[in-house]
Order: C-alpha cells, then structure tokens, then sequence
C-alpha cells in the first residue's frame, strides 16, 4: 500500500478577534497579553449597581478623579497576563527558595552574628505587616479600577505583596524563631516608631479614589520604603555582618525593580492623556510623598541613627527624579 503524505496550509479567515481588529485598526494577529486585556471589561448591560454604593456602576470611570480618553491606555509594559505573571514568579520563587535552603544548608542565619540578627529583626520584620497593607490596598485598586489592563497588573502586585510577607516572616524564623514575629507584632501595634507608617497604611485602606491609592501606596510609600530598606539598609548590613540578609531579601529588590517600571508606565500614560490629569497626579504625589516621609523618618533613625536625615534626604530626590521621568514635575 503506497501512502501519500501531503502538506496542506490552511489559511485562517480571522487573524484575531473582531474587537481586537476594530481596536488595532486591522485584522492582525494580536499577543497573549493584548488577547487576555483588551475590551474584556463587561461596559453596559448591568443587572444592578452595588447595593453599598448605589451612586455608582459596578464599573464606574467616576471612582477616580483620573478621566482617560481609553483606560486601556494604562497597558503593563511587562505584557502580564496570568499565564506569564505565574511563570515570571515562579521562577523568581525558585531563586528565593534555592538562597534559603542554601543558607540553612550552611548554617549561615545561625552563624549570622547576634548584634546583626537583632539589629535585622528590629528594623525590617515589622515590615510583614506593611506589606499585608500593600496587598489590601492593592486588591482595592484592582477591585475598583477600571479596565483589564490596570485591574489585573494590580490584582498581580497584590498577590506578589503575601509573597513578600511571606519572605519577610521567613527571615524572622530563619534568623529567630516565632518569638521575633510575636515582638515584631508588638512593636507594629505598639512601638512609637512604627505608629506613623502604620497610620499611613490604615489610612488609606479607607480612602476612596482608587487611582489615589496606587499613587499613595505604590509610588510615594514603596518608591521610599523599598530604596531605604532593600537597597541602603542591606548595604549596611552587608558591609557590617555578611550578605546573608542580602540573600534572603532577593526577592523583595527583584520585585520592586520589575514592578516599577509597570507602575512608571502608568503613570506616564495616566499624565500624558490630559494636562488635568497630570495636575492631579502631582497633587497626589507631593501629599503622599510628604506623608510619606514623615511616616519613614522614624524607621529610618532607627536602622541609620544619626545618617537617617541625609539618606532620606537622598531617595526623596530620586523620587522626584522618577517622576519627572514619568513626566511630573514635583
């Protein structure tokens, strides 16, 4: 019997969903992300508005004083969608785990000397908590936002801030044990030096604009807080002990310098599309800023004593420098 293999090139009649072609302006293949982002936000048809909020839609481009010609503006330069946001963590998660077991392996949290240990749960374990805030007030954006693109990239960074918790505790125990997470509970709840940035976070899980709170939260506090902690405080600690903090903290600087080039992006878009927005924006950044500062300031005393002035002195120039790069003049 003669078998006759043939190679037939089946020409597709679409290359891409009707609304991604009236959006791209032609039928072209679209990517993964622009397919998992575009349009997909339901716009009419509701069955009723929110029995909390009845003045609203559920969907509602009314909860932000942001007014955006296309909200799908706000795109994540990083092309996150939940297929490559789990694969992009997983990976990092692999990183993590692969410096933790190395340093139980090694016994290098239980070689770490004790002024260093004490002087690591003191300033940066309370920070579990603050990120736990992150996530709540993350989840707000994402619940409220409007339109897949910002929505998502947030309910992402929200899920990504109970990893970062999560890693915080586990340095506590790796360097401690459950006592160190008991006494940094303490220390949020009680210590003075934590009551202004508890204060913040609180705060804003009570603030209603949704685009004011990304501003608050992801820009002004963790455009500070990560700078102060995972970068010039892990040098401290690194020149005074060993880079074993530096190993358990990978995450937390890899997080942060992905993340912030997404929330930059949005930021640029969000100013671009009209000069009101961007006075808004500047509006929102130098209050939350500020607020921000003040809330760091104690922290900051307390991992560089009398250097604090002069560091926080610095990041809040850079701060200024991102978002005039964001095109915002602060």
């Amino acid at each position: 019997m003669a078998i006759d293999l043939r190679t037939v090139s089946i020409t597709p009649l679409r290359q891409t969903f009707g609304h991604l072609a009236r959006r791209m302006g032609a039928d072209k293949p679209a990517s993964r992300y622009i397919e998992a982002t575009m349009d997909l936000q339901p716009v009419e048809n509701y069955h009723y508005r929110p029995t909390w909020e009845p003045q609203y839609d559920i969907f509602d481009t009314t909860r932000t004083a942001i007014t955006m010609k296309d909200w799908y503006a706000l795109k994540d330069p990083r092309q996150y969608y939940y297929g490559t946001w789990t694969l992009a963590r997983g990976r990092m998660q692999e990183v993590a785990e692969g410096d933790f077991d190395l340093v139980d392996e090694l016994g290098l949290a239980a070689a770490y000397p004790p002024a260093g240990k004490a002087d690591a749960l003191e300033v940066f374990l309370p920070l579990r908590h603050v990120a736990w805030a992150s996530n709540l007030n993350k989840a707000y954006v994402s619940s409220y936002g409007y339109g897949i693109a910002i929505s998502q990239a947030a309910c992402y960074a929200s899920m990504d801030q109970l990893g970062v918790a999560q890693y915080v505790t586990r340095l506590g125990i790796a360097f401690d044990d459950l006592d160190a997470l008991a006494n940094a509970k303490s220390a949020w709840l009680e210590g003075a030096e934590w009551q202004e940035l508890r204060r913040y976070v609180e705060d804003l899980m009570v603030e209603k604009d949704w685009f004011e709170v990304l501003v608050a939260q992801d820009f002004a506090l963790e455009g500070l807080l990560y700078p102060l902690i995972y970068e010039r405080y892990n040098e401290k600690l690194n020149a005074a002990y060993s880079p074993v903090f530096s190993m358990l903290t990978r995450f937390q600087r890899e997080w942060f310098g992905e993340t912030s080039k997404w929330l930059d992006a949005v930021l640029k878009a969000a100013g671009a599309d009209n000069p009101d927005n961007k006075e808004q924006l500047a509006t929102w950044m130098r209050k939350w800023r500020d607020r921000a500062v003040v809330a760091l300031k104690p922290v900051a005393a307390l991992a560089f004593g009398g250097e604090a002035e002069a560091v926080m002195a610095e990041l809040v120039q850079n701060l200024n420098a991102r978002a005039a790069k964001a095109g915002v003049a602060l």
